[in-house]
């Protein structure tokens, strides 16, 4: 449990620093540049992200699952290892050759920031945190981390001065990407011994990543393509104003999620060793655990949103404020999903519920992006990716409620919704007592924090403890 609570820590470090470059950036960034070209920016990411997707295709879930399984053997795991990522390798080559097609064609909209996007996918091709994921050596990812992405920081504030700039500043965020992957090739080699492996070794792997390929498609759709859709359907700002809402809920989303990641590798571990009934402990837990911090931190987005916004990104930026507010509901479907997916679904390889949920979603968000883009802009994106991240948690919850015995948090949820709602009420009414914004928003975040403590105290000594067995 100690490894654990560490992991989780580590992790949580983790997946901060992965998008804590853009969001200390982001006031600066927006100023220096505004929301048209911090748009173009915005848009030519979303394309190459979108083409990376293809390069890892299943590999953060499969490639996880599938060293967890085997890491007692340091032998097996080296073999794994090896035929999985000469099959990553293959297809980043391929992938990389289209993408620059892609960026020489008509099709590409801004062609000097997507070629220098190749460098993020050589980076991806490299991309080899799944194997130390799968290892549960969580640590080794946030040194490097924290190296690169202050260096990164550090770089834009030195280099990226006026709207010009931004092929500097594509060039700053595609090598933060790609030294960070070079890192991990450093500490490899302790942990495995490269061996020669067959063709039909790297075959095998082919059909089982695909399949956990489908649903990382289909997330992306309502993650990726909701800007990408924007860019096309909308003015270019739009893209800009809905990305920086998104990052501020990413924040949350991401330390709650980071609990799922390192849980995978040990709940697949605990699956493959027969050990279900401690691995439902876990879950148990983990549950609690999410819904005790999902509804405050969206309580909190709501009621500091529209002061936020202006005050953080520039006045440019006002409507991001109404777009986090919105957004912010979507933290709590977000986290419970994840737990499912991340520590049942997965490890138990019921891959075929997760890809349906996903699916719908995904479809849903589609349809519901072309029917309002085109009249409500940015909000029409954000009611897009609510209604699929709803229905994504909706199908899993439906598909284990049985299994899992979800009813019995039915009175979890209704007491943490209450409290984030006494919350609420009690620090919105702030916004009109307080002319200053940012001495609102620090009263509103302290009294926040204070209330919900109080009205959660023993639970949260819980968490702290996070024992074994213990209620």
């Amino acid at each position: 449990m100690e490894n654990i609570k560490k992991n989780i820590s580590y992790n949580v470090i983790y997946q901060i620093l992965i998008i804590i470059l853009p969001l200390i950036t982001a006031p600066y960034i927006s100023r220096v540049m505004g929301a048209d070209v911090l748009g173009q920016y915005s848009y030519s990411y979303s394309v190459v992200y979108y083409f990376s997707l293809f390069i890892l295709l299943g590999l953060n879930n499969y490639g996880n699952r599938t060293i967890a399984q085997v890491r007692e053997d340091k032998n097996d795991a080296s073999r794994k290892f090896c035929s999985i990522y000469l099959m990553q390798i293959l297809v980043g080559l391929i992938v990389i050759i289209i993408y620059t097609i892609y960026a020489f064609s008509g099709l590409c909209k801004y062609h000097e920031i997507a070629l220098i996007q190749i460098i993020y996918l050589l980076g991806s091709a490299i991309d080899i945190n799944w194997f130390f994921f799968g290892l549960e050596k969580f640590k080794i990812t946030v040194t490097r981390n924290i190296i690169v992405k202050v260096l990164s920081v550090l770089s834009i504030f030195i280099f990226v001065k006026k709207p010009e700039d931004i092929y500097i500043y594509t060039v700053i965020m595609s090598l933060s990407n790609f030294i960070s992957q070079i890192f991990l090739w450093g500490f490899l080699r302790k942990e495995i011994k490269l061996q020669k492996v067959t063709a039909s070794e790297v075959i095998q792997h082919i059909k089982p990543n695909l399949i956990l390929f489908i649903p990382v498609i289909a997330v992306s759709l309502y993650k990726v393509i909701d800007k990408v859709m924007l860019g096309n359907m909308a003015d270019i700002k739009y893209v800009a104003l809905f990305e920086n809402g998104e990052k501020v809920i990413n924040i949350p989303t991401s330390i709650i999620t980071a609990v799922g990641t390192v849980m995978l590798p040990r709940m697949s571990n605990l699956m493959q060793n027969d050990k279900e009934q401690e691995a439902k402990e876990y879950i148990r837990k983990s549950i609690k655990l999410i819904l005790l911090v999902a509804f405050p931190m969206t309580a909190g987005i709501m009621a500091i949103g529209e002061k936020f916004a202006p005050i953080y990104f520039g006045a440019e930026f006002a409507e991001t404020g109404i777009l986090m507010k919105y957004l912010s509901v979507t933290i709590i479907f977000i986290a419970f999903a994840n737990v499912l997916r991340t520590q049942y679904l997965i490890p138990k390889e019921k891959d075929k519920v997760y890809i349906i949920s996903v699916s719908i979603g995904a479809v849903i968000n589609m349809v519901t992006n072309c029917i309002l883009i085109p009249k409500y802009n940015a909000m029409g994106a954000v009611v897009g990716t609510i209604l699929a991240e709803f229905s994504v948690m909706f199908v899993q919850s439906i598909a284990v409620w049985k299994e899992l015995k979800l009813s019995q948090y039915m009175g979890t949820f209704v007491k943490y919704f209450l409290c984030a709602l006494i919350m609420y009420i009690l620090i919105y009414p702030i916004n009109y007592l307080i002319s200053n914004d940012l001495c609102c928003i620090i009263l509103q975040v302290v009294f926040g924090v204070l209330i919900y403590g109080l009205l959660t105290f023993k639970d949260v000594i819980k968490v702290i403890k996070f024992r074994k067995g213990e209620e």
